[in-house]
């Protein structure tokens, strides 16, 4: 039996774990509250973001936190021109055709990486990336600390966005009903490439934030979607606040279950709250149909 003060270590770590994984389900809640559409393209994405990341630092030195300063910019506009000149042309208003077209660019960045990165695993090495915070009888990674903190600011704009701004009420009008929005003169196709941008953003974001203790090669957003899906189906699908919820419970659970059964079985316990949730509450915690 554990003691207390491993069982309570382990679950801060989730938490600060959660925190990052809820930032990469923000971008999929986003673009699935809008668009309506699950992005397969959104791990190819973050493992690009986290190579720009790491060849950022090897070619210039530039520390991996600063580099979401160059990179958040970058791949919002990425994201924006993405939408606006693939995926909205090439789907031509069909949900099925843009879910086709984001696997096809899905595989089309993964095998670009292969090609120009080959398999290997690459990581920053710091020295910050090992050390760590003393608070009274537990050990704090400091990385995960501040990812914990930069988590919670980027979800916070998110919602101010959303929310307080021009641009967030007419994404919340196209997601609620297009048609009545686009009569009402908003432009439907740059609020969708508005949508994609921010979620592209959000990703080069976490990627700065998870580089300092995380490998990367051309398949590892995979692993991170996978989780983010789970997350953005607890939270409720396009709910923000639900997503960092979500998040910080599905750190919690991993970080509880790798304690209890093993590292190597760790993600069970998040398919297991997959399942109950699809069983029991589809709708999500904070209520939007999953």
């Amino acid at each position: 039996m554990y003691s207390p003060t491993i069982l309570i270590e382990a679950m801060i770590n989730g938490l600060l774990t959660g925190a990052i994984y809820a930032l990469i389900a923000l971008g999929l809640t986003l673009v699935y509250g809008v668009l309506h559409i699950i992005n397969f393209a959104h791990g190819a994405i973050l493992a690009s973001a986290m190579f720009a990341v790491w060849g950022l630092n090897m070619l210039g030195g530039i520390d991996p936190y600063l580099s979401i300063l160059v990179l958040a910019p970058l791949f919002f506009g990425l994201g924006y021109g993405v939408q606006r000149l693939i995926i909205g042309p090439a789907a031509k208003g069909d949900d099925g055709n843009i879910l086709l077209i984001t696997l096809g660019l899905s595989i089309f960045i993964e095998n670009a990486l292969l090609a120009s990165f080959g398999s290997d695993t690459r990581s920053i090495n710091s020295d910050f990336s090992f050390s760590i915070v003393e608070a009274g009888p537990f050990l704090i990674s400091s990385p995960r600390l501040v990812g914990f903190a930069g988590s919670l600011i980027v979800t916070a704009l998110l919602w101010f966005i959303m929310s307080r701004t021009d641009a967030g009420k007419a994404i919340r009008a196209v997601a609620k009903e297009k048609l009545g929005a686009s009569l009402m003169g908003i432009d439907v196709g740059h609020v969708y490439a508005l949508t994609f941008g921010l979620g592209c953003a959000a990703l080069a974001v976490a990627a700065g934030l998870l580089m300092p203790t995380f490998y990367v090669n051309p398949r590892v957003g995979g692993a991170f979607v996978n989780i983010a899906f789970t997350i953005v189906v607890l939270g409720g699908m396009g709910s923000i606040p639900g997503a960092m919820i979500g998040g910080l419970l599905i750190g919690v659970v991993e970080s509880l279950s790798g304690l209890l059964l093993g590292e190597s079985l760790g993600q069970i316990g998040i398919f297991v709250i997959f399942i109950l949730v699809l069983l029991l509450k589809p709708t999500g915690l904070f209520g939007a149909k999953a």
